[in-house]
Formats: C-alpha cells, sequence, structure tokens
C-alpha cells in the first residue's frame, strides 16, 4: 500500500523543531545530512523530515522514493546500524543514488534503526562525503552516541502533541464511523445493517476495517479507541 511521508519541518518537538534538532546532530558529529523517519503503529503513517534541500525532499516524494530506498526501508526493520556499503547492489538503491547524484548527496553513510515503546519502527540516518576509510574511522568514533541520540529524537518526536494528534488519528471513512457510532449505541450488527441499508456481510467488512485502522483486536476495542479519539461520541 502506497504510503504519503507527512512531513515534521513545521511540527514541534518540546522546545525544537525536528529541523532545528537534525541540524544540530550534524554539527555535533560533523556530518553534511541527517534524516529522520518512523512508521506509526495504528496505520503505518510515515513521518520523517531531512536536511537534505527541499529540492531533493520534493523529488524524493515526487518519485516514491520512500518506498524504494534501502537506506529506508531496509535498515527502518534491522537491529544493528547499516552502513550504506552494505545496501549497495539491493534493490531500489542504484535507482535513489542515482538521482541524488545530481542534487550533490552523499553516497556515504550510515542508517540506525530505532524501536519504539509501543511498537513503532524509526531510523535516523547520517550522511558525510567522505573516502570509506575516514568515514569508517569516523563512524566508530561517534556511533554508540548516535544511537543514543537517535533513541532520544525518537521518544521527544513521539511524545509531542502535535505529532501524536496527527499521526495517531487514523482516518475512517464516513460509513465507517456512521457503523461504529450505531455500534457503540447498542446496535447489533444485524441492527447497524438494516439502519443503513446494508447487507450484514457489507456492516463486517466496515468493522474489520476499522478495527485494523485502529490496531484493535475487537469490535468494542475499536468502539473504545474510536470515543477516545473522539471519532464517535458515546450515546
Amino acid at each position: 500500500m502506497a504510503q504519503t511521508p507527512v512531513d515534521l519541518g513545521l511540527l514541534q518537538t518540546g522546545a525544537q523543531s525536528i529541523a532545528t534538532r537534525l541540524a544540530d546532530i550534524c554539527s555535533a558529529f560533523e556530518v553534511e545530512h541527517a534524516c529522520y523517519a518512523a512508521n506509526t503503529t495504528i496505520d503505518g503513517t510515515l513521518i520523517g523530515f531531512a536536511t537534505y534541500p527541499d529540492a531533493w525532499r520534493t523529488h524524493y516524494v515526487a518519485q516514491g522514493f520512500h518506498e524504494q530506498d534501502p537506506t529506508l526501508t531496509r535498515a527502518i526493520h534491522a537491529v544493528a546500524p547499516v552502513d550504506w556499503s552494505r545496501l549497495r547492489g539491493m534493490p531500489g538503491y542504484s535507482r535513489v543514488f542515482r538521482d541524488a547524484a545530481d542534487f550533490a548527496i552523499p553516497e556515504t553513510g550510515v542508517s540506525v534503526p530505532i524501536r519504539g515503546a509501543f511498537g513503532e519502527r524509526g531510523v535516523l540516518t547520517l550522511a558525510r562525503g567522505a573516502s570509506e576509510r575516514d568515514w569508517a574511522a569516523q563512524k566508530g568514533a561517534i556511533m554508540q552516541q548516535v544511537q543514543m541520540v537517535a533513541a532520544q529524537l525518537h521518544d521527544d518526536v513521539m511524545r509531542s502533541g502535535k505529532v501524536l494528534q496527527r499521526i495517531r488519528q487514523p482516518h475512517l471513512s464516513q460509513r465507517e464511523i456512521e457503523v461504529l457510532q450505531w455500534v457503540a449505541a447498542g446496535k447489533s450488527q444485524q441492527d447497524v445493517a438494516d439502519i443503513l441499508n446494508l447487507s450484514n456481510r457489507t456492516v463486517e467488512v466496515h468493522l474489520r476495517s476499522t478495527r485494523a485502522k485502529l490496531g484493535a483486536l475487537t469490535t468494542p476495542q475499536a468502539v473504545g479507541r474510536a470515543i477516545g479519539m473522539r471519532l464517535i461520541y458515546p450515546l
């Protein structure tokens, strides 16, 4: 399923914007660029921001590279930091970095996977134009601290009220909301089908969809979560 990334550039994480945090990371670790991205647990929304030039960020999303780039798609599921040299030859790598060269984006870097407290996955990538030898020495000197900073950044982003409001609010269709609202009112599945002039099977499809979107195992859990998110209201 295609994802549309959510740009965190204008959202605040505590006292500093995500852009400022990443700029500070670049300065502290003497790299040219940093990028943070994470998948949410409810609907898989991809959130992120990078210090790359706006032109490259726009091109990257327009080309769907967020679904092809192994420095993101592979590394986000890794256990340990992944040097980009290990990703060469993987599907998507040549396509992404061929275009990246036109925007003067370095091909030397590392992706640091992050595991969140609620099962979400994230990744912090650092890039610097350097020889393999110089980069290996630099990476060895900073990696332990980078992993700590990555975890702190991720936790700060996930705790941000504006971010939570944006990424943890799943999109339910109007019909899905209607179905859940009637269930919340105590109506049976057949009752809902009769009220909305739908088949029982169609109602079940909508309920299955809402459970998936809300990360719920059961319909009562979906109703409770939808009420908590103010998608529907208790009657």
